[in-house]
């Protein structure tokens, strides 16, 4: 047997730089967000020790181009000479020991390690002076990109903390700016409990202003109603009407959900701003709220969710689902809440946002029988809302695709039917769950069957005087698998209605199918359709309106030998006005009969 010998990775520190500054940072510019997380982090531990400790970050800038150097300096719990052997040394170890937090509740990411070597993308040297709250000498650390660096006690005691000093390395001055240092700084720490002040040109200014107790109670956002409202159109950049509060049932996860003032594509991107313990974590997030919820543009603190290695997402896990349905049930027990109280308010939201609403209903019953009556629909009565035709007291025939609303909807007026178009995604669902919804709702959906029983059959005289020209008209469609119907119905202006049973329609798909398929899967589709040809219901239904004075001249007037002809071209003129695909066999037809009436046209011309 062969021995065998344990080896140590090697650790190259350059190569994590590269792969932090292309890699795993979106931007340089982290730098200052992992400082002042480091001093986030260092303050909370001092806290712990000391709940009276009020915490400050304090950042200075001396110099400008390659000769700019920052400082961030903290007042938190700082290290002692074992603890920067620990955690500087040893790149992704743990701030854990024995089982505690050594620097509150976070991880060693959020303290030192990765998170501070972030400070490398702008500066070839890291200077860090501290002095431990716990005691002992203050500690010197010079850190380098080589993987090399130094520790010194100093003579004298510093004040509990820590200092970082950054000098700019070249292409870097950019982010020693004072302009974009402010900025960053706000961005990262606008939440932030304590002040940060920065220092330029012998100027001092703080940073971020005092925190509203609404943001440690967001139940409390109603009350100061312009302020919240202020608020997130500076941090957000929109100008907002409205918002919800947002607040889990642990109390460690809440914000304020701004309404967004305008419709938004369901697809549309969701850009919400969250904060890891009042720190800035992503102003993209995509996976804190649930799907239906595109309609709020969200500011959500945390200090109970896991964030990535980048520290700009969050890990999706079991705590994130929770969170996402917590935040969610909080949008949805406002609306619930709303629809009691101020049902106006409710309507304006609903108004510009229904998709989401609808599908949120779809999804839930008690919100939809909360808010039904609010929500907009299409329908031959025109726009209403659900609760405007349910007083109207009629059956709600609705269709299941836009196609088969569209093709219906005139005729459907025309005889008075109240049908809604239930096309649009959700809505058809919403209009079949509505009499489990609303006691005494009557809704169906609407079959071409239905459509026809409106119409008025032939007196006994008419079908007599018309029963050879519908025998040669049935018989001249009979290749294309249509039955033609002799009625009167309205309008007058529209000459003949198509129509197909659930069957037709199917077979009629398989045929299209197989004409655009390979000739193998082609033969397939062949033998299914087939199959289905021989009932009744593979049939579809052309009906002729003898109120229309073009069919009243074909069917009752002078019998024609082009009667054939001109069926061909009313059946595909039907087609066209109802939207159906058509058959090459159809498109040949329609061709071959636009060729024919100019021919007719042109003969009739000469025999003038």
């Amino acid at each position: 047997m062969t021995d065998s010998q344990e080896y140590r990775f090697q650790v190259n520190l350059g190569g994590m730089i590269d792969i932090l500054s292309n890699h795993l940072y979106s931007s340089p510019r982290v730098f200052l967000r992992e400082l002042l997380q480091n001093a986030t982090d260092a303050i909370t531990a001092r806290m712990d020790l000391d709940p009276s400790h009020r915490g400050e970050v304090y950042v200075e800038l001396a110099g400008s181009g390659t000769g700019a150097t920052l400082l961030m300096q903290d007042n938190g719990i700082g290290l002692t000479e074992e603890d920067v052997h620990e955690f500087l040394a040893m790149i992704g170890h743990s701030s854990k020991r024995n089982g505690t937090e050594l620097l509150g509740e976070t991880s060693f990411i959020g303290r030192f390690g990765i998170g501070l070597l972030s400070c490398f993308m702008v500066s070839d040297e890291i200077v860090m002076l501290t002095q431990s709250a716990k005691g002992g000498p203050s500690i010197e650390w010079r850190g380098k990109p080589d993987g090399t660096y130094s520790i010194r006690k100093l003579d004298a005691a510093l004040s509990p903390g820590t200092k970082v000093y950054l000098r700019c390395k070249p292409d870097t001055d950019f982010y020693f700016e004072a302009d974009t240092v402010e900025l960053d700084l706000l961005h990262y720490g606008a939440l932030l409990p304590y002040p940060i002040r920065l220092s330029e040109g012998g100027r001092e200014r703080r940073i971020n202003g005092e925190l509203p107790d609404w943001i440690v109670r967001p139940e409390r956002a109603a009350g100061s109603r312009d302020e919240v409202l202020r608020f997130g159109e500076s941090m957000l950049g929109e100008r907002f009407r409205d918002f919800i509060p947002l607040r889990t049932s642990t109390g460690r996860t809440g914000g304020i959900a701004y309404i967004l003032p305008h419709a938004v594509n369901l697809n549309a991107k969701r850009s919400h701003k969250v904060y890891l313990k009042r720190m800035l974590i992503s102003e993209q997030a995509d996976n804190i709220l649930p799907e239906w919820a595109f309609f709020v543009k969200c500011l959500i603190w945390t200090d109970e969710l896991q964030p990535t290695a980048s520290r700009e997402h969050f890990y999706e896990n079991e705590q994130l689902e929770r969170v996402r349905c917590e935040l969610g049930e909080s949008i949805r027990s406002e609306l619930i809440a709303m629809s009691e109280t101020d049902p106006k308010r409710l309507g304006r939201i609903i108004e510009m946002h229904a998709l989401s609403m609808k599908n949120l209903a779809a999804e839930d019953d008690e919100f939809y029988r909360l808010i039904h009556r609010w929500l907009p629909f299409e329908s031959t009565y025109g726009n209403k809302t659900l609760g405007e035709l349910l007083d109207e007291r009629r059956t709600l025939y609705y269709t299941a695709s836009l196609d088969h609303y569209r093709q219906l909807r005139h005729v459907a007026s025309a005889q008075s039917m109240l049908v809604v178009n239930g096309g649009y995604i959700y809505e058809a669902e919403l209009l079949e769950a509505l009499p489990r919804i609303v006691r005494g709702a009557d809704t169906r959906r609407l079959l071409p069957e239905d459509l026809s029983l409106a119409f008025t059959d032939l007196n006994a005289e008419e079908r007599s005087a018309a029963l050879e020209a519908s025998r040669a008209a049935d018989l001249a469609l009979q290749r294309f698998r249509c039955r033609v119907m002799l009625k009167r119905f309205k309008p007058e202006e529209l000459p003949a209605l198509f129509t197909l049973p659930e069957e037709a329609a199917t077979l009629r798909s398989i045929e299209r199918a197989g004409e655009e398929s390979p000739q193998a899967f082609a033969s397939v589709l062949g033998s299914l359709g087939g199959s289905m040809q021989s009932g009744a219901g593979s049939y579809s239904i052309l009906y002729l309106n003898l109120n229309n004075p073009v069919v009243q001249r074909l069917f009752m007037g002078r019998p024609t030998s082009r009667l054939g002809t001109l069926v061909e071209m009313l059946y595909a003129n039907a087609l066209m006005m109802g939207h159906y695909p058509m058959s090459r066999q159809e498109l040949a037809l329609l061709n071959t009969g636009i060729l024919s009436l100019i021919d007719w046209s042109m003969e009739s011309e000469k025999g003038e």
